[in-house]
């Protein structure tokens, strides 16, 4: 079974990057949710990729992700995926023997920035930078999916 443990992080400040490869704009929607597992179509560049991830709370889901045409991507966001959609910049920054990904977020969810470290084992031991703040792993409101729901802008 395909799985994805990962520890997100709100980010402090800028100083991540210092150390950061150029960043890729994603924009990705999600088709009607159900309970269990969340669907969602991303582009990045001129690659499609549809992904399944498992409902569950916490730092490792089930995950599944797949390749797709492009054009079907955009096809998929335009007709089929709920608004608004999740627009973002990731950037990657090694840390350690990790590389972190910093998600800078643009549109309704303008303002979030937040850093995820994708481990092999949810006790795998990683360095913390600095700029990494509160850990946000298990409060939903900062999955992507719930960014379409409640973006970061009505928050306040």
């Amino acid at each position: 079974m395909p799985a994805e443990i990962e520890r997100k992080f709100l980010v402090r400040d800028d100083r991540w990057r210092a150390d950061a490869g150029p960043g890729r704009a994603y924009r990705q929607g999600y088709f009607g949710g159900t309970r269990r597992a969340s669907i969602r179509v991303r582009i990045t560049g001129d690659q499609g990729r549809l992904n399944i991830k498992s409902m569950t709370l916490g730092v490792e889901r089930m995950e599944y992700e797949y390749p797709i045409p492009v054009d079907e991507a955009r096809e998929m966001l335009e007709e089929l995926c709920d608004r608004p959609f999740v627009e973002k910049t990731r950037y990657e920054v090694p840390v350690g023997d990790h590389v972190w990904e910093v998600d800078v977020f643009e549109g309704d969810n303008a303002g979030l920035v937040v850093a995820e470290v994708e481990l092999s084992d949810p006790d795998e031991p990683f360095e913390r930078p600095d700029w990494a703040g509160e850990e946000v792993s298990h409060d939903p409101k900062y999955y992507n999916i719930n960014l379409v729901k409640h973006p970061y802008r009505d928050w306040k």
